[in-house]
């Protein structure tokens, strides 16, 4: 059995494990498909400068991968690749990026139902559903 994760089926997947975002935004985290090591991370969006040394659109990405230790990378990429429009590579390697909206309704019919607009004490929570 090949031990090499599906890159497409987990991306397919994503939707229905938490809402994605079609836009990327500095505070975002972003969730990191990469094909090599295989796994899948979190990421902290700290900044977008245009790289003007390319031709076309493309941006210095600058993340704080959520690992032990900490990891700050900046990756070019263009507008598609970092808002989940497209799979790339990276010296050969596939990586697929995507912002989540936590604060969005969970996707999918087992979802937690919204908590009630006035919880009591007055103090808002967030909606929180079982992950399996």
């Amino acid at each position: 059995m090949d031990s090499k994760i599906n890159m497409d089926k987990i991306i397919s997947e994503l939707p229905g494990i938490f809402k994605l975002k079609d836009t990327t935004e500095v505070g975002d985290i972003v969730v990191i498909v990469m094909e090599s090591p295989q796994s899948i991370l979190y990421g902290l969006v700290t900044s977008f400068e245009r790289d003007r040394n390319k031709k076309g659109e493309w941006w210095n990405v600058g993340l704080q991968i959520l690992v032990l230790p900490p990891q700050k990378v900046v990756w070019t990429l263009r507008t598609p690749q970092f808002t989940g429009q497209e799979v790339f590579t990276m010296g050969g390697e596939k990586r697929f990026i995507q912002a989540v909206d936590f604060m969005g309704k969970a996707p999918g019919p087992d979802a937690s139902p919204e908590p009630p607009s006035d919880p009591p004490g007055g103090r808002q929570r967030p909606a929180l559903r079982v992950i399996k």
